[in-house]
């Protein structure tokens, strides 16, 4: 078993548990899975079992027990790994576009769980039996630099960085238009869409605070190039913020335009560098992927039409 406690702040007081729990784990636990915590007996308030609708009280003390990892039924698999860096406490690879992050529902194989369980042996247990190590996730469709923990205490430290933004995660996108400020900050909640539950979408109902802030690196004509920087990391965030100022990623038919002019098998969207502190030395470390090929050809192709 691993505990972590938190305590409540004054500003906290009357929080539903499971609400606060979200808030505090955001970067390695969903709500979902903070409420089978809670219902499996994994959480205690002041030392006593409470349900996932409990009220909290200014400087009550809340303790999370995670239960010892179950044996993954998820098979392990010899998939080639990009590896940027390893120790015995985190890995960092340069993700392939294409490639799902962990399994899920009729797609329990070929994903970057499978290959780092093959790689590894072993990873952290704290996301469960489906997504061990797994702290943060790129979409299938977008490629480069993400990190795995291998220890549960790994995956604490690297999650807190995340949740308190000492992580930093950039990307580098291809968008449609032009981009008219050279730089700026999207700060505006995303949720699931509220007809197709399938996509997400900038809404003031049921959302998580989202900020994306972008600076424009190069433009042509009808296609910007664009740095952006993480300050949370909701799901498909960059693709819907840059959606949501009317410059959709390229490749994107989920978000965008329903065909592409370029040849490229999903959005144009690259995890270009990603900045952490070790988490059991404390050092600052930098991690960097170059461009894939299909968006250095997509670059290629803009610089000749000027």
């Amino acid at each position: 078993m691993t505990d972590n406690l938190l305590n409540v702040t004054e500003d906290e007081r009357n929080e539903r548990l499971d609400i606060f729990l979200t808030k505090h784990m955001d970067g390695g636990l969903s709500r979902s899975h903070i409420q089978k915590l809670i219902a499996t007996e994994c959480v205690k308030v002041n030392s006593k079992l409470v349900k996932a609708n409990h009220r909290l009280n200014a400087f009550d003390t809340v303790e999370i027990i995670y239960p010892e990892a179950q044996k993954l039924d998820v098979v392990a698999e010899d998939i080639p790994l990009d590896i940027i860096y390893e120790d015995a406490s985190i890995i960092v690879i340069n993700k392939a576009r294409g490639m799902v992050v962990h399994p899920a529902a009729g797609n329990y194989q070929g994903t970057l769980v499978n290959a780092l369980l093959y790689h590894c042996g072993d990873l952290s247990g704290i996301n469960g039996v489906i997504r061990p190590g797994i702290v943060h996730r790129l979409d299938k469709e977008t490629s480069g630099v993400m990190v795995a923990a291998k220890t549960d205490q790994a995956h604490l430290s690297l999650a807190k960085q995340i949740k308190d933004r000492t992580a930093s995660r950039l990307y580098i996108a291809i968008v449609h238009g032009n981009v008219r400020n050279d730089h700026g900050v999207i700060n505006a909640p995303i949720g699931r869409h509220a007809i197709d539950r399938k996509k997400m979408a900038v809404t003031f109902t049921n959302s998580k605070e989202a900020i994306t802030n972008f600076k424009v690196i190069s433009r042509f004509g009808n296609y910007s190039v664009v740095e952006c920087k993480l300050l949370t990391g909701r799901t498909h965030q960059i693709r819907v913020h840059m959606a949501h100022i009317g410059h959709p990623v390229v490749g994107d038919p989920k978000y965008g335009p329903q065909r592409s002019h370029f040849k490229i098998i999903g959005q144009a969207l690259h995890s270009t560098q990603l900045r952490l502190e070790h988490p059991v030395t404390g050092e600052v470390m930098v991690f960097s992927a170059p461009l894939p090929a299909d968006m250095q050809d997509i670059l290629d192709s803009l610089n000749n039409m000027i």
